[in-house]
């Protein structure tokens, strides 16, 4: 136990990295050069070092704690960026330092913490102890954590990491006091309801939910921000997408005639409806089919032309690659610049589905509270689905982002989405 608390503990981490990454190579180099501590150079270098570590180990700590996530797939991504930004501002700055030493250092810093995830996972399992009582019974069901069910009252806080409980239910006195104790001795205490979403990433949607801040209302501030970013992002992506562009313009046009270009009517922010656009990536008699008014007489046929089947015929050559490779969503570059979507937020649905949904599925409409997105919480977890019941499991995932609505959850969407597109998960 106290081995695999070394392991985790902050100090141990950060600081065995910072002496390994920059002070153990500087003092390397001092064979070389007995006067390498006193070169501005150099200073500028092991200073540099330190600050891109804990500014990656400050994100890397941040983003380990969103459900799901392996922590130890983030630390290339995550250091390789705080370096890189370490290397512009000196670039911008015009401070000098020494490539090699920085090089080294990061390679360093990368390798510390790959071992130090290997290793935690051999020494260690995460347990969490139950308090009886209330709705905690469904927890032993969930995976990831090793749990101790408590029938007796522990005469010690000791052996597990956390514990959970029902603070909600009728706990007796004796309980009450036991989970004040703990509190007190310094280990963490959940609520069962927050430590099932966090090993999940999914709300529950019997009844709405609100954020930390006692809201059913994201964080304006943060959307607001968000919104700016979206469209200066979108900006430059398409000055830099429109030979890419081109090019899959003209492979659509060469393997199925109809428009290069789908639109369909969809729900977006607060109900509006709007036209998304996307890359043609069905046979073109069929691909407008979304686009039927849903005050049709045959209903059931109109939704089922408006869903994606697994391995639906009416997808192209092509089309097929393009949804492969998601790059069939590039278009919706101009519905971001257009203020009606972002990068990331639930997933529009086409009109004529989302109006079905509605009447299926209780608190459907709230996800619209905030932009949708070309990628999302739900298309990372769960990838592309259309039944019904596929689409009240969704909701779930969806509730989560809108719930926990911010920056590290954006960030790991987008690391993860990387992922995504080159394996293909979800697609159809």
């Amino acid at each position: 136990m106290r081995t695999s608390k070394i392991f985790i503990s902050f100090r141990f981490q950060l600081f065995g990295a910072i002496i390994l990454a920059s002070i153990l190579p500087a003092f390397v180099r001092r064979n070389f050069d007995s006067d390498i501590f006193s070169s501005q150079l150099q200073i500028n270098t092991l200073v540099g070092t330190v600050v891109a570590i804990v500014v990656g180990y400050f994100f890397h700590r941040r983003i380990s704690v969103i459900p799901g996530v392996k922590a130890d797939f983030y630390i290339i991504p995550i250091y390789a960026f705080s370096f890189y930004i370490l290397v512009l501002v000196m670039f911008f700055a015009r401070i000098d330092y020494t490539r090699a030493t920085l090089i080294s250092g990061f390679f360093i810093t990368i390798l510390w913490f790959q071992c130090i995830a290997v290793l935690s996972r051999r020494v260690r399992e995460y347990s969490l102890a139950i308090v009886p009582g209330g709705d905690v019974e469904a927890l032993v069901e969930l995976k990831g954590v090793r749990w101790i069910s408590l029938s007796d009252m522990p005469t010690s806080h000791r052996g597990w990491d956390g514990l959970v409980a029902d603070l909600r239910a009728d706990l007796s006195p004796q309980w009450i006091r036991f989970i004040s104790e703990t509190a007190l001795a310094g280990t963490p205490v959940f609520h069962v309801k927050e430590i099932r979403e966090s090993l999940t990433g999914m709300v529950e949607i019997e009844h709405l939910s609100e954020n930390t801040l006692g809201s059913l209302n994201p964080n304006e501030a943060y959307r607001e921000l968000k919104h700016t970013l979206d469209w200066v992002i979108a900006f430059s992506a398409l000055i830099a997408f429109l030979p890419i562009f081109a090019v899959i313009s003209l492979l659509i046009k060469m393997d199925s005639s109809g428009p290069v270009l789908f639109r369909q009517e969809r729900r977006g922010y607060r109900g509006k409806t709007f036209k998304v656009f996307k890359f043609r990536t069905m046979i073109a008699k069929q691909s407008g089919a979304g686009d039927v008014p849903a005050e049709v007489a045959d209903m059931e046929n109109v939704r089922d032309q408006a869903r994606t089947k697994d391995q639906d015929m009416r997808i192209t050559r092509v089309g097929r690659i393009l949804r492969r490779t998601r790059l069939d969503e590039l278009p919706q570059v101009l519905n971001i610049m257009r203020g009606e979507m972002s990068w990331i937020g639930p997933r529009p649905e086409a009109l004529v589905l989302s109006k079905w949904y509605e009447k299926e599925l209780p608190f459907y409409s709230y996800r619209h509270i905030v932009f949708p997105g070309i990628t999302g919480w739900a298309q990372i977890n769960q990838g592309h689905v259309s039944a019904v019941e596929d689409v009240h499991e969704k909701l779930h995932y969806d509730f989560y982002y809108i719930k926990n609505f911010s920056f590290w959850l954006d960030l790991i969407i987008t690391m993860k989405t990387a992922k995504i597109i080159f394996t293909g998960f979800g697609s159809r």
